[in-house]
């Protein structure tokens, strides 16, 4: 399958895709597990959303999944402080960039900075997904020092608790 990003397809389309029939496809719909748009009284669906149905997500490792919780903890703050938060985002970028010149880091970097150009909602999609690209963001995050040292020991602790240290 080729992606050309807004490649609308049929119902029936999509069923023959994946192997199913056009009911399972409209259940799927309805479900909000695969995102449709109307055009007049017929569900059209995207053959990027399709693609990415076929290609299941990998396994969060344990490290990335106490990544994904500490940066949960972060969009907490995110929502009640934007401004304080963004600011140490941008000031830990400016740092952080100087560091890493023309090194991979630095690609990450900069996309958070565009994340954090688009504002707090791209900001808090990049800190809370699962999907790849987020959780090769976190591994570059420019949110240190968003939480206080006793916090982050709790996010770390209710973590452990939660049975994630027999993760992979």
């Amino acid at each position: 399958m080729v992606t050309t990003g807004e490649d609308l397809l049929t119902t029936g389309q999509v069923a023959k895709l994946l192997g199913s029939s056009r009911q399972q496809v409209v259940n799927l719909c309805e479900r909000g597990e695969l995102p449709f748009v109307k055009v007049g009284a017929h569900r059209r669906i995207r053959r990027d959303q399709v693609e990415a149905l076929l290609r299941p997500k990998p396994e969060l490792t344990r490290d990335q999944l106490k990544s994904l919780w500490l940066h949960q903890a972060v969009a907490g703050s995110l929502v009640t402080d934007p401004d304080a938060v963004l600011g140490k985002a941008r000031e830990n970028l400016d740092r952080l960039l100087r560091q890493h010149r023309e090194t991979m880091t630095e690609v990450w970097l900069k996309r958070w900075q565009d994340k954090i150009n688009e504002g707090v909602n791209a900001v808090l999609k990049a800190l809370t997904s699962d999907d790849p690209e987020a959780v090769e963001l976190r591994q570059n995050s420019p949110f240190a020092g968003v939480l206080s040292q006793p916090q982050r020991k709790k996010v770390l602790e209710s973590f452990t608790r939660s049975g994630w240290e027999r993760a992979a």
